[in-house]
């Protein structure tokens, strides 16, 4: 059964997502999106369905408006960092969606971590 690019993608998000579900223990979830222009992070709560924190490249006091590259993702990632110690988070689960763990995804990864967000 040949799958596309997209199914693939769906199938691989639903993967991630319900393994961490059923591992969170109300832990928090930090989940990315990536478009071909930008990149956008959210540190939400599943127990009571808010988001705590968000970050991403769309927003002016980056400087990164428009940029999609690794730059632009270390830079939200240590903003969504900074608004995590804010708000008090300390831990949280990673889920990346379907997209694979390299590149502006894994820059992004590393910029939290450095700032203090353990995954």
């Amino acid at each position: 059964m040949a799958l596309n690019k997209r199914e693939l993608f769906l199938k691989r998000r639903l993967r991630v997502r319900n393994k961490i579900k059923a591992t969170s223990h109300g832990r928090l979830r930090l989940s990315v999106h990536r478009s071909s222009k930008n990149i956008s992070v959210q540190l939400i709560d599943d127990v009571k369905g808010i988001t705590i924190a968000a970050a991403s490249s769309l927003e002016k006091d980056l400087g990164v408006v428009g940029k999609n590259n690794l730059e632009a993702s270390a830079k939200v990632g240590a903003a969504i960092a900074e608004r995590a110690k804010k708000a008090g988070v300390e831990e949280c689960y990673f889920d990346r969606g379907g997209f694979l763990f390299h590149g502006k995804i894994k820059a992004l990864a590393d910029a939290a971590r450095e700032g203090g967000l353990k995954f």
